[in-house]
């Protein structure tokens, strides 16, 4: 075991585990507005400032993660803590990404639960939602100018962009199809996609086999024990065996994101199991939207109000919060899984030429990807009310402009001065739009 755990170590004697621990705190209780805004901050905190983690490494590791099912962002910090320490790192780095979020949706859930007033949350998470949006955008831009750097990547991203946002096309798709455009402009044509040429340096990692089936056997067994101990002391007929056994086939299945999966996600919570009354999901995702963390913790809200409703043997609030911890458990636990056991392939990929070009071809796509998540988010942010409409195979989104809310757009308006006018950092402007927000709403 010594051996594997060693093999799986990329550990930077510069980069003390204490300074780990406080940078991932630090981003786990910022890290606001889905998937972009936190690789932003990701790359703002670890690539720009603190420069622990190169910008081609950061890419190249979050175009792996891109494939893989599960929060991207998630395992791009788990990846990141592995790469500077070992498996203690990613260990610490995974959970510090998701503890934050995952301890404030509990907490939320259980005021949602027992009917209590959230008035004054929304008017705090208006602020936030509006820094956001400004520090989204500002995230596209540094890492659109960095990424697309020819032609062809910059089509790439152009494809991917209109692809989601006009066509619906699904994710999945996305990436493979820009995979297969890489791989392909890699080996004729490495200079469409700025490929650096391979040296005698570039040793080609060893295939590390066994620190992949340690990884798999392990993290599927951490995978599985709290459903097999369901089964010994409560089985399968019992809402927490529903709970597990669903969200373990959905963290299967999440290629994309958490966006990929809402929809079946809502579906089946509201129509296939009757957890939820349809409004309820609907304030489940807006939670999750406005608190940091993966947007996928809106799983939590879920599980939390499927057992709250069949608390038996549990008291509602022991049973409540059972639902949620096994929720996040089985949802989180196989995106470690992943990570440590397909981490150490990442560099030896590197090498093949074909995977090189597939995977920047992934990475200029994320842009676009990135955009659309951009211009959806904007869309909800600054109007109440967003429709859609299909003409022939294109989908258009369609604001209602009376639902126009011009507080969003007041403080959206002050996060982009102080964003991008005064340069403020992140945590001074989702303080300063967050106290704006409870100003204009108990003012109004």
């Amino acid at each position: 075991m010594r051996e594997v755990i060693l093999a799986s170590l990329a550990t930077s004697p510069s980069i003390t585990f204490a300074e780990l621990l406080r940078v991932f705190t630090r981003i786990g209780f910022l890290s606001f507005g889905g998937p972009a805004g936190q690789i932003a901050l990701m790359h703002r905190e670890l690539v720009d400032e603190h420069k622990w983690i190169s910008e081609e490494d950061f890419l190249h590791a979050l175009n792996f993660c891109h494939l893989l099912p599960g929060p991207e962002a998630q395992q791009l910090a788990t990846w990141i803590g592995w790469r500077l320490h070992g498996w203690r790192g990613g260990l610490a780095a995974g959970l510090l990404f998701v503890i934050p979020g995952a301890l404030i949706i509990l907490a939320l859930s259980v005021l949602y639960a027992i009917a209590a007033n959230l008035a004054w949350v929304e008017a705090l998470f208006l602020g936030v939602k509006a820094a956001v949006l400004a520090i989204v955008v500002q995230a596209l831009l540094r890492i659109a100018g960095r990424a697309l750097d020819t032609g062809l990547k910059r089509g790439l991203a152009a494809a991917a962009f209109v692809g989601l946002f006009f066509f619906d096309l699904p994710f999945p798709l996305i990436v493979l199809g820009s995979g297969v455009i890489g791989m392909i402009a890699g080996k004729r044509r490495p200079d469409l996609l700025a490929l650096k040429p391979a040296t005698g340096a570039d040793a080609v990692p060893e295939r590390p086999w066994r620190t992949t089936f340690f990884s798999i056997a392990l993290w599927g067994a951490v995978w599985a024990a709290p459903m097999v101990l369901i089964a010994a002391t409560l089985g399968r007929e019992h809402v927490l065996w529903d709970i597990g056994a669903f969200f373990s086939q959905l963290a299967v299945v999440t290629f994309g994101g958490a966006y990929a999966v809402l929809a079946y996600m809502a579906q089946e919570a509201v129509q296939g199991f009757g957890w939820l009354q349809p409004g309820e999901m609907a304030d489940g995702l807006g939670l999750a939207e406005t608190t940091p963390g993966p947007l996928i913790l809106v799983t939590q809200f879920v599980g939390y109000l499927a057992a709250f409703r069949a608390p038996e043997p549990f008291s509602p609030l022991m049973a409540g919060f059972l639902g949620a911890m096994l929720t996040t458990w089985v949802t989180f636990a196989p995106c470690f899984m992943w990570i440590f056991a397909f981490a150490p392939w990442i560099d030896r990929l590197g090498r093949a030429v074909a995977l090189k070009g597939g995977l920047a071809a992934v990475t200029a796509a994320v842009v676009g990807v990135i955009g659309n998540l951009t211009a959806w988010f904007a869309l909800h942010v600054l109007f109440t009310a967003v429709g859609q409409r299909h003409v022939g195979p294109v989908r258009l989104y369609w604001p209602e402009l009376a639902s126009f809310d011009w507080r969003a757009g007041l403080l959206a308006l002050l996060a982009f001065t102080l964003a991008f006018g005064l340069k403020w950092s992140v945590l001074r402007v989702l303080a300063a739009c967050g106290v704006g927000g409870l100003v204009l709403v108990l003012a109004t």
